[in-house]
């Protein structure tokens, strides 16, 4: 049994984006890797790795390692884990073993101290014996540290205490949470959490186990540069794409037409943001291969030339003619996959495909009619963040990138789509008695008389409402862009007034509006 079978039982990895690892030839050379890395999973704690014959020997110290040498930190030996492990920054999916955000706290060299009377110490045989001595020289830790079990548990869930002699590296009061950067990107926990550039994908080769969640400004460039097709290598994958001078979105009002490259180019920098939203969920593609200025189509079916990669879904309740089977966009790669295929909306299911009769979200969607105008539609939103705000829910609310407004209530797991839906009927029509003159709750679009519907329909398995951050076929390819509430008073705010040239600058100035959606645990209260 090899050093990391214990690692391997403890994940799932058809799930857990963790690679399995497996042991290396013990470095020869004598210099050791260190790396400690500030690991917020249900609870905050310090991952304490040492390389030791070819893994990372490794402790949870809750509080964190000290140059104190009159503190002792509590440390709990862990099962080992691979070296593909040691400068992993970024988040592993909630839900999933270690699920939480990590960044690189600290790394460097160690090495067991020299012993007067021989050699120094071998490090494997030192942990067995419960007892080891470390100089380290990291960028905060520095100095000899000593690692000393206290008690032996079962499977190896050792109690032991980590300190810090006195020597001239040591340092009174000095606690780690008051260092609390990364020492590869200079950024905390919650930065990386908000912005993650990296996670695991068990399921690739350990050479691209660690996969990058963004393009980075050479896989851009080489898109730029390329011919009209050709493959692109972006994000580990190679990608053939197609057209890329076509023009997909015509040009809006002082603007210039929208490419297929323009496009692709988007996906790919919009990917990491929109995955949280597409990730578990079946996905309804409406496709636009001859450009936003011609008829679509839906697309649900997964053609069978689809990438090997991609992952699907199938459908166990499909009838016959119905579709089978599903794209899931779980990795950056399939949503420019995605783009290049045409689809210039992108439709998740409300469930996830674990539990399809089980909606993650509430939609509100405020659906204008000919004679709504502007200044209704947002009136009607308005009225429904009071009403929300007195439930004291939290929601995310978008323009659609074409005329309309919606708002997605994230709730608890375990509900069904006709409670959704009759709880949001219930407060869509306390809103609308409000302001009875704007809203009609006919069905026929043609007997609404021109008024707004605030359509609660969507709520019902496979009907979907367009993804955040998808565009729309429109002149200068509009985005579904979410809004702060705040938004609502701006006078400048429009259906459509963000393109895909507007987004990246718009997310490095305010960040993922909509992320509140992403915390699925909300009870709906009853509204009498």
């Amino acid at each position: 049994m090899d050093r990391l079978t214990t690692y391997r039982r403890k994940r799932d990895f058809t799930r857990t984006p963790e690679p399995s690892g497996t042991p290396e030839t013990p470095d020869t050379n004598g210099e050791r890797r260190f790396v400690v890395q500030r690991h917020r999973a249900r609870r905050l704690h310090y991952d304490f790795r040492l390389e030791v014959d070819g893994v990372l020997v490794s402790w949870a110290v809750p509080k964190g390692p000290t140059l104190d040498p009159n503190v002792r930190r509590a440390a709990f030996h862990v099962e080992d884990h691979p070296l593909e492990y040691f400068d992993f920054e970024g988040v592993i999916p909630a839900g999933q073993y270690g699920g939480g955000d990590v960044i690189v706290w600290d790394m460097g060299t160690w090495a067991p101290p020299p012993d007067k009377k021989g050699p120094a110490a071998d490090p494997a045989k030192a942990i067995a014996a419960g007892e080891l001595h470390l100089d380290m020289l990291g960028e905060k830790l520095r100095g000899r540290f000593v690692l000393v079990r206290t008690r032996s548990g079962p499977s190896g869930k050792d109690d032991w205490l980590l300190l810090h002699k006195h020597d001239e590296f040591a340092v009174d009061g000095w606690d780690a949470e008051d260092h609390p950067r990364s020492v590869l990107s200079g950024r905390t926990n919650d930065e990386v959490k908000a912005d993650p550039d990296r996670e695991w994908h068990s399921d690739k080769p350990l050479a691209t186990a660690n996969v990058a969640l963004k393009a980075s400004a050479q896989e851009l460039a080489a898109l730029d540069d390329m011919r009209k097709d050709g493959t692109w290598h972006v994000f580990g994958r190679d990608l053939r794409v197609t057209n890329l001078d076509k023009v997909l979105f015509p040009a809006a009002p002082g603007g210039k037409p929208v490419t297929k490259r323009d496009f692709v180019r988007y996906a790919a920098q919009i990917a990491p943001v929109s995955l949280p939203y597409l990730r578990n969920r079946a996905l309804n593609l409406h496709r636009f291969p001859n450009g936003a200025q011609t008829k679509g189509f839906w697309h649900k079916q997964l053609p069978d030339h689809a990438p090997d990669w991609l992952t699907r879904w199938e459908n166990p309740e499909a009838d016959k003619g119905e579709t089978t089977t599903y794209l899931v966009v779980e990795e950056p790669a399939a949503l420019v996959w995605v783009a290049n295929f045409g689809a210039l909306e992108w439709h998740p299911w409300t469930s996830m495909i674990d539990a399809p009769h089980e909606p993650t979200y509430a939609l509100i969607d405020l659906d204008p009619g000919e004679s709504t105008d502007w200044q209704d539609l947002l009136l009607l939103a308005r009225l429904h963040r009071d009403a929300l705000a007195h439930l004291r829910l939290t929601a995310g609310i978008k323009v659609t990138g074409r005329r309309g407004i919606q708002i997605w209530v994230p709730v608890e797991k375990g509900l069904r789509f006709e409670q959704t839906r009759g709880w949001v009927e219930q407060l869509s029509r306390t809103v609308g008695a409000v302001v009875p003159d704007l809203v009609s709750w006919k069905w026929q679009k043609s007997d609404r008389r021109g008024l707004a519907r605030l359509d609660y329909t969507q709520n019902a398995i496979n009907k979907t409402l367009v993804a955040p951050y998808s565009t729309r076929p429109g002149p200068g390819a509009p985005v579904s862009a979410p809004i702060g509430w705040d938004e609502l008073d701006d006078p400048d705010l429009t259906p459509d007034r963000f393109t895909i040239n507007d987004m990246p600058g718009r997310l490095a100035d305010k960040g993922d509006l909509f992320q509140p959606v992403l915390r699925q645990n909300q009870k709906l209260p009853p509204l009498r």
